[in-house]
């Protein structure tokens, strides 16, 4: 039976109507990313235990705990135990304790700022490429994956579009190097298409011998010349080409949970809107 969500600030900051909504349409794994006016990770032990009662009401689950741990960040600004590193490693293990409590598997990294241009050859490694920052985004990651290790909980590594992990073969590439089972991908099949990998067959061949670990589902429209990007409601955009495929090899290759990014609005500030316009051919694809 598949395993159908939402990140629920998707729907609404406002915890237990997330949960109403999200349960009125079927879903039933909730994954945190703000509840209310707080990122997750950073809720006291009061607001914790308002959220876990919110859970048990609805019958919910939680599938990921996904706060924007190493996001933004320059490489090079950055080294393993200085104030910023040391800030996003104990956000990240507040993030895993928090998924203990939850009973949830997967706890979400990002994977620091975007270098355009990570290898380079024939001239290129000269003039192009940063030929440093792939083994410093190792060096970064080697500690967070450790401790991952140490608590025994799986981090999902997402692919953004303005991160280093952008796609799923730097994902793929990252995992092998770092030679850990407690690291997979979180796809996010369209960020991917910003970085020009096509979703089905590119994108998800990588993904095979257990490199998936968790799934978001939302579609745009991007325009890379312009630096732009559209949402749309599900199978509007340029995510629609590639949906059934990707839907079709799930039912086979994966157990895990499929999460609807609501980030869809229909010009009018909605996101809620923009989740009742996308909530029926996001179940009829991977329901």
């Amino acid at each position: 039976m598949a395993k159908l969500g939402v990140i629920t600030d998707g729907i609404s900051r406002d915890f237990e109507h997330a949960l109403q909504v999200m349960t009125e349409a079927g879903l039933e794994y909730a994954e945190l990313q703000f509840l209310w006016e707080k990122e997750v990770g950073d809720l006291d032990d009061d607001e914790m235990g308002r959220a876990k009662l919110l859970i048990e009401k609805y019958g919910a689950k939680v599938s990921c705990i996904s706060r924007h741990n190493f996001v933004g960040m320059g490489i090079g600004d950055v080294e393993v135990g200085d104030e910023n590193h040391q800030k996003h490693m104990e956000s990240t293990k507040r993030c895993i304790d928090m998924a203990k409590e939850f009973n949830c598997p997967l706890v979400r990294i990002m994977s620091f700022r975007k270098e355009m241009i990570l290898f380079g050859y024939n001239g290129a490694e000269k003039w192009n490429a940063n030929m440093t920052a792939w083994d410093k985004l190792k060096e970064l990651l080697t500690p967070v994956v450790k401790m991952a290790e140490e608590e025994d909980i799986t981090l999902v590594v997402e692919t953004g579009n303005n991160a280093m992990i952008t796609s799923c073969v730097l994902g793929h590439k990252l995992i092998d190097e770092l030679e850990t089972k407690n690291l997979k991908i979180l796809w996010d099949p369209a960020n991917s298409l910003y970085c020009n990998e096509a979703a089905y067959p590119d994108g998800y061949k990588e993904l095979q011998g257990g490199y998936l670990g968790h799934l978001h589902i939302k579609d745009s429209i991007i325009d890379i010349p312009m630096a732009s990007v559209e949402q749309t409601a599900v199978g509007k955009g340029e995510m629609a080409q590639y949906m059934d495929d990707i839907a079709r090899c799930l039912k086979n290759d994966y157990d895990g949970v499929v999460s609807l990014e609501s980030v869809y609005h229909p010009g009018n500030g909605s996101y809620e809107d923009g989740f009742h316009e996308s909530i029926d051919r996001f179940k009829e694809l991977f329901g």
